[in-house]
């Protein structure tokens, strides 16, 4: 088997200029709309949005390599380390979740500041602060030295994992990251997403280190989005997109290693699963937008509890149809102080009743 890594004019990628172009132009402006989206939301939502994306990042990044982090435990970490109020847990933080949490930020906070063999020796040691990889103890904070044999890049559980290409001979790995860190701190002329598109691919097939490989991978994508935007804060989570979209992350690297150094398909991956994460999120924001241009139309009214909870909850995307029944086994009221709750939305204009064709079921909907 010949790997990409092995052709003589590695790693001089190539692609579909004008398809790659295109595509990557797209997903820009997708960015910027969502930046400017952002800009809408209030400091406290944007707070919050920033909270939420960066939990999703930490948890999601760790999940793809199946370590399920506590997650009170990663949102006391982010709220303790960027100041935010967040009550949290009193219990301590595991180390390993406070370095993953401090390399995150790290990454993207300091987007600016040049990669190098001491950056990334000290983002694995804060990935791996004990010195082992679930019950294997593994060269920290230096490259692997494949003393066990040759590295191989696999998914799924033990007893259950795919191996999907093997990496370059680790007595290469210096000189290739040398090469790697020079073009990664450059100012290349083309689009910045393709740069981190290839950046993640890059340092994929080197995979320099006993384990946490991803993790870094993922790490150098989000630096390289930060700098595109010229924002340290992220309000998407491209982690969470891979995670979802798993299968076919493990399947497209392994296609692009057993292939060219054309990596087009790669490409046009990699810009899909950026897509999605953004749209996601403006998804998302949307909602927070909705959400608070209701409430400043709303506050003027009179509202119990029960109303207040429910009103969220629909904003929020309520699954199915709300009927007394429901309004009744959520708040744990009875069906009559539901349906005067319901009534007294109704007579506000909040509410409006929406019923079936034959009659016989009635629910309710928010007026928007």
């Amino acid at each position: 088997m010949i790997y990409i890594y092995q052709d003589p004019n590695w790693p001089n990628f190539s692609w579909n200029n004008d398809l790659i172009n295109k595509k990557a132009d797209h997903v820009r402006y997708l960015q910027g709309y969502l930046l400017g989206r952002i800009e809408s939301l209030g400091f406290e939502d944007a707070q919050n949005s920033l909270f939420h994306h960066l939990t999703d990042d930490v948890m999601n990044t760790s999940a793809i390599e199946g370590e399920n982090l506590d997650i009170e435990m990663v949102r006391s970490s982010i709220a303790r380390k960027l100041g935010l109020p967040y009550g949290g847990i009193k219990t301590p933080i595991e180390r390993s979740v406070d370095g993953i949490v401090t390399i995150l930020l790290d990454a993207t906070l300091n987007y600016s500041a040049e990669i190098s063999e001491d950056r990334l020796f000290y983002w694995h040691k804060e990935l791996f602060p004990l010195g082992v990889s679930g019950f294997s103890k593994i060269n920290v904070g230096r490259y692997r030295t494949d003393e066990n044999g040759p590295m191989q890049v696999v998914s799924g559980y033990i007893g259950r994992e795919k191996i999907h290409f093997s990496a370059m001979d680790a007595k290469n790995l210096r000189q290739e990251m040398k090469i790697f860190y020079q073009w990664f701190n450059e100012n290349n002329e083309f689009n910045p997403l393709i740069k981190a598109a290839i950046a993640h691919l890059w340092f994929i097939t080197l995979h320099p280190f006993d384990d946490g490989n991803g993790r870094i991978a993922r790490l150098l994508t989000d630096m390289l989005l930060a700098r595109s935007e010229k924002k340290a804060q992220r309000f998407y989570s491209m982690s969470t997109s891979i995670k979802e979209m798993r299968k076919g992350y493990y399947d497209i690297l392994e296609k692009t290693q057993k292939g060219s150094l054309d990596i087009t398909e790669w490409l046009v991956w990699f810009l899909d699963c950026l897509e999605h994460s953004i749209i996601s999120s403006q998804n998302k924001i949307e909602q927070t937008l909705t959400k608070s241009n209701f409430w400043n139309h709303a506050r003027s009214y009179a509202l119990n509890q029960r109303q207040v909870k429910m009103i969220n909850m629909l904003l929020d995307g309520f699954e199915g149809k709300l009927t007394t029944s429901k309004w009744g086994e959520i708040n744990k009221c009875s069906q009559d102080s539901a349906y005067r709750d319901i009534l007294d939305l109704i007579d506000k204009k909040i509410l409006q009743k929406v019923e079936n064709e034959n009659g016989r079921s009635t629910n309710y909907v928010l007026i928007m």
